[in-house]
């Protein structure tokens, strides 16, 4: 057995009660499974254990990485040293607050908030349906899909500060925009957001998000491990198709590949590490601007 650190006989001398565990493998929380072992990953259950981390964390003067679903993350060969507290699954709940609002936590998967508003004939969250990240990640980083955004219908969102203090925003200062929030400039943990949607027929939402589904299993390569879309939308084109035309599908490096099927995927074809998906990502960004003269930037957050 491998000797302990002092950051994880610390932390489990000062937190007796949380949930922690040691060299966890990052793969096995990230959509890419692509990851080496964390330090110390902890699995707060409740607003009190994520505060006291936090606070142990100050103390101990160790910043935490905060990791939800782990679906737009690429996570390093090598490992991470420190703590990534993980919220996925943890930070649970849903409840609805009257005939338009509900509130989900954010260790919530956009799809199993889809389908509860579903089930209550709410509508206005069908585009999560499928969207495989958490609530938190998805207000942190505005997450969208055919048309709709979580900036369009979210209320307000609980904030939690990094020493674990508690504040509510209301949508305005949330500064929404294309893939944007004001937490990514600001130091700040989604604890829950409340959603205001409208009343419609359970049917009729249920049929849409069927649709919805079909039409990402057509056009996305979801049999093989991926982060979603590879790139940020750029100004002047679309990422899958300026990929395309400079000939990159298949493209690969490594494991790593530019999916067959969707362009705008960067998938794990077996074995893939975050040196190949790095690179792959560099290369195409490259060959896309001598192609085309747009610069492509990754929205797969680089850890």
């Amino acid at each position: 057995m491998t000797e302990m650190t002092e950051l994880q006989k610390n932390l489990q001398r000062l937190l007796p009660c949380a949930q922690l565990r040691f060299d966890e493998p990052m793969n096995r929380h990230t959509s890419f499974r692509i990851g080496g072992p964390v330090e110390v990953m902890a699995f707060p259950k409740s607003r009190e254990e994520l505060s006291a981390l936090l606070k142990t964390s100050a103390l101990m003067d160790v910043k935490p990485v905060i990791l939800g679903a782990g679906t737009n993350i690429l996570a390093p060969d090598s490992g991470l040293s420190g703590l990534v507290i993980c919220l996925k699954d943890c930070m649970d709940g849903m409840e609805r607050l009257d005939d338009t609002r509900i509130r989900v936590m954010a260790g919530v998967t956009m799809t199993r908030a889809a389908m509860f508003a579903a089930g209550l004939g709410l509508s206005g969250m069908e585009f999560a349906h499928g969207i495989p990240g958490s609530v938190g990640g998805g207000v942190y980083m505005n997450a969208g899909a055919y048309g709709g955004e979580i900036g369009g219908i979210c209320e307000s969102v609980e904030i939690m500060d990094m020493a674990g203090n508690i504040s509510i925003r209301d949508n305005a200062g949330m500064e929404f925009s294309y893939r944007h929030s004001c937490l990514e400039e600001e130091e700040g943990i989604v604890i829950s957001a409340v959603f205001r949607l409208e009343p419609k027929p359970v049917e009729e939402i249920r049929e849409k998000m069927k649709l919805l589904q079909e039409k990402r299993s057509a056009s996305q390569p979801l049999n093989f491990p991926s982060a979603g879309s590879a790139f940020k939308r750029p100004v002047g084109g679309f990422a899958a198709a300026l990929i395309d035309q400079a000939g990159l599908k298949g493209f690969r490096v490594g494991g790593a590949g530019i999916s067959e099927k969707h362009a705008g995927f960067a998938v794990n074809l077996g074995g893939a590490t975050a040196s190949d998906v790095r690179e792959l990502l560099r290369q195409v960004s490259d060959r896309v601007y001598e192609n085309s003269g747009i610069r492509l930037e990754p929205e797969i957050r680089i850890w």
